[in-house]
């Protein structure tokens, strides 16, 4: 079933290519090629050292639980039901990553829990795509 979100982020070349590749059922992310930086959100230059050898890297899609919330306020617009969860998840490769759980809801979260990527069919203004969320390992 495919799932209707608020629009996302599809603002630049980089946004753009992040989505593609979870269309692909895959996460990547950038790293600068001068000082090693993941960057996450994508943007360029590189955030740490201003390089623009900022290339695109398969990530593992593990992690752990590092804090969760529960959406109580409509910022959107009933475009997701209330209350919703949402979770951060610090991922193996260092950066933090802020998505949805899937399999397990905030009540059942616990800190440092092991969790892996997943895709999700959604749809928004601009189509449908893949959303990555984090299930349990």
């Amino acid at each position: 079933m495919i799932q209707k979100r608020p629009p996302r982020s599809m603002q630049t070349r980089e946004d753009a290519e992040f989505w593609a590749w979870c269309d692909k059922g895959e996460l990547h992310l950038q790293r600068c090629g001068d000082c090693g930086h993941m960057v996450f959100p994508p943007m360029q230059p590189c955030e740490a050292c201003g390089s623009s050898k900022v290339e695109w890297e398969k990530v593992s899609g593990r992690g752990k639980l590092a804090s969760w919330c529960t959406i109580e306020r409509d910022y959107y617009k009933d475009a997701i039901p209330l209350p919703w969860d949402t979770i951060m998840v610090e991922l193996e490769e260092g950066p933090y990553f802020l998505s949805n759980p899937e399999g397990f809801t905030n009540s059942e979260a616990e800190y440092g829990m092991p969790v892996e990527v997943t895709f999700i069919d959604c749809e928004d203004e601009h189509g449908q795509y893949k959303l990555p969320v984090f299930k349990p390992a």
